[in-house]
């Protein structure tokens, strides 16, 4: 099991919903966290919530000033977690660009570049923990997901794609992919959102995740099952279970 005591963790999107309930974990573990978000006011009240010590560091993923910026103020990190997501409900035929390319620079290409401060030091120093996260719509193409679908597919390959190359070194890479989580984001959906989870239990199991030493976790369980299933259907059932809306 890992042991997180007096180890740093910069969290990037952990001002509010999962990221803060993982940070309260990792707090309670004895870890040094980071918090990162783009609303200073909102990372000051979320710091404050935290049972250990906690720095606060603005920083928007979208922009790659604000990226680089923020790594000049990093001291070095034993761990970074990547947790910053933004989603719209979007079908084809109501594509609106600025929310699809924003799903696609924030969710995807913001974990590109908050790797890009992060992860070479840990590769030099042969020492370190990635953990990014995912997302059950992201094992396959659904009706009304343009944008956060492929982004979050997007962030599930490049994990894959880090485990690939690091899993013989000294920096661990993780990936966890939930199903919905009750937020300020799915709460834009108007339709029934089945095993849906308080951010309190989904952070429960993917700090025992990031503990275990595990590479890839999709939970809930049972609900995964469906769309890790849904990679060994025939295009003609698998379209069949998920209708246009």
């Amino acid at each position: 099991m890992r042991d997180f005591r007096g180890k740093r963790y910069w969290l990037v999107g952990a001002s509010e919903g999962l990221g803060l309930a993982l940070a309260r974990k990792l707090g309670a573990a004895g870890a040094e966290v980071i918090l990162s978000a783009r609303s200073e006011d909102s990372l000051r009240a979320a710091a404050a919530t935290l049972p250990g010590p906690a720095t606060i560091l603005p920083v928007d993923v979208g922009d790659s000033a604000s990226v680089t910026a923020a790594a000049a103020q990093l001291p070095e990190l034993d761990g970074m977690v990547f947790l910053a997501g933004v989603y719209w409900p979007m079908r084809a035929q109501d594509w609106e660009a600025k929310a699809a390319e924003a799903m696609a620079d924030i969710n995807f290409t913001g974990l590109v570049r908050v790797l890009g401060v992060a992860l070479p030091a840990m590769v030099a120093r042969d020492r370190g923990h990635i953990v990014i996260t995912g997302s059950l719509s992201g094992f396959r193409g659904l009706p009304g997901a343009i944008g956060y679908a492929a982004s979050k597919a997007g962030t599930m390959v490049l994990a894959e794609s880090l485990y690939a190359d690091l899993r013989q070194t000294g920096v661990t890479v993780q990936l966890a992919n939930p199903g919905f989580i009750r937020t300020r984001l799915t709460a834009k959906n108007d339709f029934t959102m089945p095993f849906i989870m308080e951010p309190e239990a989904a952070a429960d199991i993917m700090f025992r995740h990031m503990a275990s030493g595990g590479f890839k976790i999709s939970f809930p369980r049972v609900f995964s099952w469906l769309f890790r299933g849904g990679n060994f259907l025939p295009d003609a059932l698998y379209y069949r279970m998920f209708p246009p809306r």
